[in-house]
């Protein structure tokens, strides 16, 4: 790892048979690695670096493998961090505190995906602890929906092979309930129609309509996360780096045992219901009765009680926090569309708008009339930055109506960012925000 560069991802490997190039990879696509050959340095780095995840190679960590992983979370407390194993996957790992397996070799770009979706799901994890206290102060409850037990449903897209009906068969001896769909059209109106926890998808003679069906399901937001897997020859012209590049959770062949591939299907429905249900707690916050009545958002008191305890959260955990604020700037046209009571309309679908746009994880909120303001757990200040500059990108692309015979308007906002560094100093990060955001210095 270069100087001065800070580890992301925790590797808990023996030797480098599989975790060298999986690290030169993850380091190659941002995902920094540090390597450690047992429990003691993996501890340590836990302990002395902003480690995000971590990955365990089962096969070289030996039998202190099954408990390693719980080990590694408790030393962490009261962050949480997603524990990823390399192996044969096992229902029985997750009784062991692992979060996801997958098989070996694992690409680095499929373990990119996975980490953000695993890193992501534990940061919701702790809003939602954090959110729920902030809610029962104020008499509010919320509660984490119990975590569906039925049988998994998969959606299994392509030409009755021989091959692929096989691994139907072995999904459904998996306790999953298998529904086929022969053409891309068929499958999308299940899609549409049903909730599915996995998609396989077969490649046949044909892989190329595989892709497209798999960028049509990243390409939707209801979709985006569904894990997929693409079920290909060996021998097919399109390689695994490609498939994972372009959104494929998983890849098999029908070299591989139908039984192991169902496995690594299941594997992938678990991790995706477990991530379903942090989002949809944190989703029923906005039906509390505390948010404001016009946008949904949080209102400012509720905001500022909320990120003081994201603050102190923050360096208990030893993650960053960033906030940025959104306030509605003074264009012409703006000005025009206030003067005739029109900004005040579009007001709440702005709103609206601000809090789809981010993240599950971050809290967006209404400081005044025309003022936005977002938490963001886990953020440095230059991707909160990043995520400012994308909301106002994508509501500057907004008409909204400016009365009869007029020209809809556009709303452009002036954006301001800073890092809370401590829980003392969080009201004074967000003034420093807003004041940036009205083209001042911060006195």
């Amino acid at each position: 790892m270069a100087g001065g560069i800070q580890a992301r991802v925790l590797i808990v490997a023996r030797d480098d048979s599989l975790a060298g190039p999986l690290a030169e990879g993850l380091d190659r696509l941002g995902w920094r690695t540090i390597t450690a050959r047992g429990q003691y340095a993996a501890i340590a780095a836990l302990a002395d670096l902003q480690i995000e995840a971590v990955i365990i190679d089962l096969a070289s960590s030996g039998e202190e493998s099954l408990g390693l992983a719980r080990r590694l979370k408790k030393s962490c407390a009261p962050r949480r961090i997603p524990v990823l194993a390399i192996g044969i996957p096992d229902p029985i790992l997750e009784n062991y505190g692992y979060d996801l397996t997958l098989a070996a070799p694992l690409h680095p770009a499929q373990a990119a995906m996975r980490l953000e979706t695993l890193v992501r799901t534990a940061v919701a994890e702790e809003e939602f602890d954090l959110r729920k206290e902030t809610f029962a102060e104020r008499g509010r409850a919320l509660e984490m929906p119990d975590i569906d037990a039925g049988p998994y449903r998969i959606l299994a897209i392509g030409e009755p092979a021989p091959q692929f009906l096989a691994l139907s068969n072995a999904l459904s001896r998996n306790g999953a309930d298998v529904v086929g769909a022969f053409t891309a059209y068929t499958a999308f109106d299940y899609l549409h129609e049903r909730i599915f926890d996995a998609v396989v998808l077969w490649a046949g003679d044909n892989p190329q309509e595989a892709l497209s069906i798999a960028a049509g399901l990243r390409r939707n937001t209801r979709l985006y996360h569904t894990p997929a897997l693409l079920y290909m020859r060996r021998d097919s012209y399109v390689t695994t780096a490609e498939a994972y590049h372009r959104g494929l959770s998983d890849v098999a062949s029908p070299e591989t045992s139908e039984s192991d591939t169902a496995r690594r299907v299941v594997e992938l429905a678990r991790a995706y219901r477990r991530q379903m249900a942090v989002r949809t707690a944190l989703e029923r916050a906005r039906t509390s009765g505390l948010m404001d009545a016009a946008t949904g958002l949080f209102t400012r008191d509720l905001f500022a009680a909320h990120l003081a305890r994201l603050a102190a959260a923050a360096k208990a955990r030893n993650r960053p926090l960033s906030v940025c604020v959104l306030r509605v700037a003074d264009k012409p046209e703006v000005l025009a569309a206030r003067a005739g009571g029109w900004l005040d309309r579009a007001i709440p679908q702005i709103g609206s708008m601000v809090s789809r746009l981010v993240r599950v994880e971050d809290t967006a909120a209404r400081l005044a009339p025309e003022v936005f303001a977002l938490a963001l757990p886990a953020t440095a200040l230059a991707n909160a930055r990043l995520a400012g500059e994308r909301i106002a990108a994508v509501i500057g692309c907004t008409a909204f109506e400016a009365g009869e015979g007029k020209t809809p308007f556009v709303v452009e906002f002036d954006l301001g960012v800073a890092q809370v560094t401590s829980a003392e100093n969080a009201g004074r990060a967000l003034e420093e925000a807003a004041a940036h955001a009205q083209g001042l210095k911060a006195g």
